[in-house]
């Protein structure tokens, strides 16, 4: 990864191999455990961790707007589901998918 002014150079993993992008920042980027070895903390900096002051950011903080953009108009349950039809052989599903669903 490869940060230049405002975009940021990243280089994913796909199915057909690796893959370079550009994107904007500020991003999330997600690693796997693949890139690094990870660390654990000692006993001795978990205590020291314990008795340091923990601040409190608000969204403000960082200058981002987490007032709702969207509204739920309308929730509806799906349809539900109509029973199926149990055939004797495979002639007859051949003939129902060919005549009645248009499949065939």
């Amino acid at each position: 990864m490869a940060i230049e002014g405002d975009t940021a150079k990243v280089t994913r993993e796909v199915d057909g191999g690796l893959q370079t992008i550009s994107v904007k920042m500020p991003r999330i980027i997600s690693v796997d455990l693949r890139l690094k070895k990870p660390r654990y903390a000692s006993l001795p900096n978990i205590m020291k961790a314990k008795t340091k002051p923990l601040a409190t950011k608000t969204p403000a903080d960082y200058g981002v707007d987490v007032a709702p953009r969207l509204s739920v108009v309308k929730t509806v349950e799906p349809a539900g589901r109509n029973a199926g039809v149990k055939v004797g052989s495979v002639d007859e599903r051949i003939a129902k998918l060919k005549d009645e669903a248009g499949v065939i």
